[in-house]
């Protein structure tokens, strides 16, 4: 039986990317996780993530005591609607997939990135997540879980903050004693 849950995304943005080291939010439990912004141009990841949402309610409907409710909490968002002001979201969807398990991390290679600096907020790869109902404090909806990532290419960073080396010029010509 396939699991038809589990998408791979295509070329993603990631931002808010807590994949070295699992986060609080809120108080919760500590995760691991990323926000996936997905270009509106990526048609089939968009209907393969559309898929695995209404997979992962069929699977789910007995959470919700038989039924799916209809104001089901869903984890793919509009970055046209929910951040406006964001350049990084415009004619995007965006979804955030946690898990309380590290995420495989991999280059274009697919061999294990082991620098952290090498991934981050505003860089592109794919990721592979899954779709899971949960039924918790009255709160039901669809939860994307994270499972790995591949980086495929540099990007801006997110994180609003500069690499040291785009910040300095090499310094080795000048006599700082003069």
């Amino acid at each position: 039986m396939e699991n038809t849950t589990k998408v791979v995304t295509g070329k993603v943005r990631f931002s808010y990317a807590n994949v070295w080291e699992p986060k609080s939010i809120n108080g919760g439990d500590e995760k691991y996780s990323v926000s996936l912004i997905v270009p509106k141009a990526d048609t089939k990841t968009i209907a393969d993530i559309k898929a695995a949402i209404e997979q992962a309610k069929k699977d789910g409907v007995s959470k919700f005591g038989g039924k799916v409710p209809a104001n089901l909490k869903l984890p793919l968002r509009d970055g046209d609607v929910d951040r406006p002001d964001d350049e990084a979201y415009k004619d995007c969807y965006f979804i955030n997939a946690n898990s309380k398990d590290r995420p495989g991390i991999v280059d274009k290679k697919v061999k294990p990135i082991l620098d952290q600096s090498e991934l981050y907020s505003g860089c592109y790869g794919r990721a592979s997540i899954t779709f899971y109902a949960f039924n918790q404090n009255g709160n039901k909806g669809i939860a994307c879980g994270l499972q790995n990532l591949q980086k495929l290419a540099d990007g801006e960073s997110l994180g609003g903050r500069s690499k040291a080396e785009d910040d300095f010029d090499s310094a080795e010509d000048e006599d700082f004693l003069a």
